[in-house]
């Protein structure tokens, strides 16, 4: 009888794909992805190169061009001061995406300290910072927003600080409920009888595996804080003229409306829209490629 050799199953067995590398094929691969991505890394190619690439000077005045519809000359029409309306609207979205993201990255970072502090301390912690998390989110966000931007004035460093305060809670309250469901499993109870102090514990244990929802809070928050800040700006307590912020743009040029100068506000807004959905398509693939 001849000796078969025996070889053992894990010697063929090819490593498993790491979730994450499964996570980013599927997400490349998903149509509303590609679309959303496209979408944002347009406006971030005019955000970078947009000053450099427009026809006219977003600056630039012109009184006898005032209110000039769409032509050949300026794709987009002129503005009530002669300003190139489509020279702002690209000159403009280096405005939103440098705020947006810096807030959207100060309400992520606080909130999920603030988070991974109630989930795993719990008790008189957790129900101290509960309760401050409920009133402030009692109020509409953009009230709260405007109420602190009225009481320090605004300007751009205050409204980053402000609108990544007012998105800490929500932040705060997706990790609290991500931190509770892993603070009693078996490798958070080893780190403790290793002596591991609270920071090591939360920051070095947990932190590592909630990435999850703290990924697909920061995407959906990024589209809030686009049409946060656009919002402040429409209502003067955003960026202040003469930038061509979209927001700005359209607080001062939509008087004109009733008078059926349209291109003054709409390029403005579809470019809000536009980016705000962009995020929220790439937001939502995100969610669904992590649930995967």
């Amino acid at each position: 009888m001849t000796d078969a050799t025996v070889t053992p199953a894990s010697a063929h067995a090819e490593p498993a794909p790491a979730k994450g590398r499964s996570s980013l094929a599927i997400l490349v691969t998903t149509p509303t992805f590609l679309v959303g991505a496209a979408i944002v890394l347009f406006w971030v190619f005019c955000a970078i190169f947009g000053y450099d690439i427009v026809p006219y000077d977003p600056f630039a005045d012109d009184l006898l061009a005032t209110l000039a519809p769409p032509s050949a000359e300026h794709w987009f029409g002129t503005d009530t001061i002669g300003r190139d309306v489509f020279s702002r609207v690209i000159a403009g979205s280096r405005d939103i995406l440098l705020i947006a993201p810096l807030a959207t990255l100060i309400g992520t970072v606080t909130g999920t300290a603030v988070g991974l502090a109630m989930g795993y301390f719990g008790g008189w912690v957790d129900a101290i910072i509960g309760r401050i998390i409920e009133v402030m989110l009692s109020l509409p966000l953009i009230i709260v927003a405007l109420l602190v931007l009225v009481a320090l004035g605004p300007s751009t460093p205050t409204v980053v600080v402000v609108v990544g305060l007012v998105f800490t809670p929500i932040v705060a309250r997706t990790v609290r409920a991500a931190v509770l469901a892993e603070r009693h499993l078996d490798y958070v109870a080893a780190a403790s009888v290793r002596g591991e102090n609270a920071f090591h514990i939360m920051f070095v244990e947990i932190l590592p595996n909630i990435w999850p929802p703290i990924i697909v809070e920061a995407t959906v928050r990024l589209g809030y804080a686009i049409f946060t800040i656009a919002s402040l700006s429409f209502l003067g307590f955003g960026v202040q003229p003469p930038a061509p912020d979209w927001g700005l743009t359209i607080s001062e040029n939509y008087g004109v409306l009733v008078g059926g100068f349209w291109w003054t506000v709409v390029p403005a807004t579809v470019a809000v829209a536009s980016l705000v959905v962009g995020v929220n398509l790439v937001a939502e693939a995100v969610q669904k490629a992590l649930a995967e």
